[in-house]
Order: C-alpha cells, then sequence, then structure tokens
C-alpha cells in the first residue's frame, strides 16, 4: 500500500474544518467528490478515520494518529521548500545535535544552554559512539555532532572538525581534612587513580608524562563516561584525572581540589560539521557561539 498524499490533505482538511461541507468548500471540491476521496483514504489504511455523531465528524483513534503523521508531514514539506528556497521559517528551527557519551556534561550545557532556553528553537540532543554519530549525520539525520577529537576528512567524509576550546586536565581529589601538601611527581608513585579508558587521548598524554617521570600510580578503574568519573572523583576520595570543566562546580565549592594540574596535557571540543549545500543556519550559529566560550582556568 503507497499512501496518497492528496488524499491526506483532504483528510487534514477535514478533519481541521470538522465538516465536509466546510471543507469542501475550503478546497473548491463539491461535497461528494471530497467524500469519495476520504473512503478511498481509510480503504487504503484499513481504518476509519471519522465516526459520524449527530451530523458532525468525530476523529477515530486511527483518526487522531492520521492527523498527527499529517501535520507531522506537511510541516517537514514547508521546512523543505524554506529551505531549498533558502529563506527563513517564522516556524520553530530544529537543530539536532550529536554528542558523543563519554563528552564533559558541563561543556555541553555551556555550549547548548542559551539554544535550549530559546522559544523559537527545538533541540534534539543524541547520544552515542562517535561512528554511530557521524554514521547519523551523513545520513542526515543529526547536523553536527560534538566530540573531544577532530575527525579525519576525505573525499568521501567532507567533514570539519572545528576546535571550539581547550582545557586544561588535573589531578582532583576530595578535599583532605589534613591539608597534607601534594607533591608532583613522587607523591604519585604508587598511588591510586581513576583515569579515563585507553581510547582518549588525555589518558595515552598520561602514560607519556608518567613514563618520562618514572613513575607507577595505580590504575584502581578506567572509566569513559566523564560523569561517572566527577560521580567517583567525588564519592570515593580517591585522585582522578580529569579536564578541569567536567568538576568545575565541585572545584568552586570546594568539595574537590585541584591536587596537580598538566600545563602538557589538553583537552579539545571540537564540532564536526557537514559540507552540505542546504545547511542548517543554526549549525553555523553554534559553531561562531562555541568559538567564544570561556573557560575558567
Amino acid at each position: 500500500m503507497q499512501l496518497n498524499f492528496h488524499h491526506l490533505r483532504y483528510f487534514h482538511a477535514i478533519a481541521r474544518e470538522g465538516s465536509l461541507t466546510r471543507a469542501a468548500k475550503r478546497l473548491n471540491l463539491s461535497q461528494s467528490a471530497l467524500s469519495v476521496q476520504l473512503r478511498k483514504l481509510e480503504e487504503s489504511l484499513g481504518h476509519p478515520l471519522f465516526d459520524r455523531e449527530h451530523k458532525s465528524l468525530v476523529l477515530t483513534e486511527a483518526g487522531k494518529v492520521v492527523l498527527d503523521h499529517a501535520e507531522s508531514i506537511f510541516r517537514l514539506g514547508d521546512d523543505l521548500v524554506d529551505t531549498l528556497q533558502q529563506r527563513r521559517s517564522d516556524r520553530r528551527q530544529v537543530l539536532r545535535v550529536g554528542a558523543v557519551a563519554t563528552l564533559s556534561r558541563n561543556f555541553q550545557m555551556r555550549l547548548l544552554g542559551d539554544l535550549a532556553r530559546r522559544e523559537d528553537v527545538e533541540l534534539v540532543l543524541r547520544s552515542g559512539s562517535l561512528r554511530e554519530l557521524l554514521t547519523q549525520m551523513q545520513a542526515h539525520t543529526v547536523d553536527l555532532v560534538l566530540s573531544n577529537q577532530p575527525v579525519r576528512r576525505d573525499m568521501e567524509t567532507n567533514w570539519f572538525s572545528h576546535l571550539l576550546a581547550e582545557q586544561s586536565v588535573s589531578l582532583v581529589a576530595a578535599k583532605d581534612k589534613r591539608k597534607k601538601v601534594f607533591r608532583f611527581p613522587e607523591d604519585l608513585d604508587g598511588q591510586p587513580v581513576l583515569v579515563p579508558s585507553m581510547e582518549s587521548n588525555i589518558r595515552t598524554a598520561f602514560d607519556l608524562v608518567m613514563e618520562r617521570y618514572g613513575v607507577r600510580p595505580v590504575i584502581v578503574a578506567e572509566v569513559d563516561d566523564m560523569a561517572m568519573l566527577r560521580l567517583l572523583a567525588r564519592e570515593s576520595g580517591t585522585l582522578a584525572l580529569v579536564p578541569r570543566v567536567v568538576v568545575l562546580d565541585e572545584l568552586d565549592s570546594g568539595v574537590l581540589v585541584e591536587k596537580h594540574r598538566f600545563p602538557e596535557i589538553r583537552e579539545g571540543f571540537y564540532a564536526i560539521t557537514p559540507s552540505r549545500k542546504f545547511p542548517n543556519a543554526l549549525v553555523k550559529e553554534l559553531v561562531e557561539h562555541g568559538l567564544g566560550l570561556q573557560f575558567d582556568e
């Protein structure tokens, strides 16, 4: 069964007018012709779309489902025309953002907070692995991807990796009542540490620094999710290796303290965007906003 969009448009008019007579007048059709088109749609869908009650038409449950989908279809059609004609729409703009699951929630809030508060924007946020999100962007179901690493650009994947910000990386721990001074690197030797996984650029750089100093900390956990690493740092009392932006609130409140900052280790935050003939205007706006972000050092 293939959906006849002319029939769907006629149904939409009837549902909105609540009457065959008024819908026929609006569409400049005879009532009998409109009734025939409605019956064809009902037959093709296999469900009655209206109940006749006291000379008025009331949507059935199936009719309500069809109306909801019809309005989405026609709204998408209007958006398509606006996009191809490159004109601004009065309707709410939709921005679909993919964020790598391991990305700092604090960074995401700082980047997306203003858009999330705008009444003219509908923000759709999806989480997943970088590979999954890039596939979605290639399929046009995501407008841009936020990541902590850039991606390679080639002829098949004409993507741009915009470096929005960089943040220093630190060793942090719960506040110690003894206020013992932490001496780097000697106090790190044999010390339990929470670190990102081996897939993280931070972890690679950290391991190189440890090798250079000849220090062997005890890795007690490897954590992909920065939100989980933040919680473990707060609750376990163990040293944790994190970008400062991940734990800014805890550092400001004194729940966590910075034991050592690594000037040679930096976390990058990237917006990965596709090269498109008809780009979503909000993508450029978000990237420009991200380039102006400042993080407390």
